[in-house]
């Protein structure tokens, strides 16, 4: 095992343990048997294989908290931004109270109010009705269920009535 630091952000300060493959011939006689080489080269696919894997989760981790901390700003901003538009309301009311009567000029913004209201109810509406099911995602998991022999372990059975279900 190497002792290296690995991540992005505040992961790379921190040691991490991670197994290695050696780089020096494991039987240097040539006396490993043919069953000691495929272990040999399984056991070292499968430590390539989780490297890898660790070392894609600890950079999207690390990407991951750094947008997480930019959107804490651009959340900040769109408040600011909310309490700012009851300012305008009332700016938009005592306007409008130079032209009318006061009571009429206050209606008049809170029907504007209220159609906005409704402008963008409806079009968050439209958008969350064009979600789709993730259909590659689930065309992929019935191919992988076809190559793999014992299916996806114990409950295979349960996971293959899930997927054939069909969607309303």
């Amino acid at each position: 095992m190497s002792f290296t630091n690995g991540g992005n952000g505040n992961d790379a300060r921190r040691d991490r343990t991670v197994t290695s493959i050696p780089l020096t011939d494991a039987h240097p006689n040539g006396s490993a048997s043919i069953g000691g080489l495929v272990r040999d080269a399984t056991e070292q696919m499968s430590t390539l294989v989780r490297a890898e894997v660790e070392l894609a989760k600890a950079e999207v981790t690390g990407e991951i908290k750094k947008g997480l901390q930019g959107s804490v700003y651009f959340i900040l901003a769109l408040t600011v931004l909310l309490f700012s538009t009851f300012f305008f309301f009332f700016f938009l009311g005592e306007l409008l109270d130079v032209w009318l009567v006061r009571w009429a000029a206050f209606l008049i913004v809170f029907l504007l109010m209220i159609v906005a209201t409704a402008a963008l109810a409806g079009l968050g509406y439209l958008r969350v009705k064009k979600l789709r099911a993730p259909e590659k995602t689930i065309d992929s998991l019935k191919q992988a269920r076809t190559v793999l022999p014992s299916g996806f372990g114990a409950g295979a059975h349960e996971n293959q009535l899930a997927l054939d279900k069909p969607r309303t």
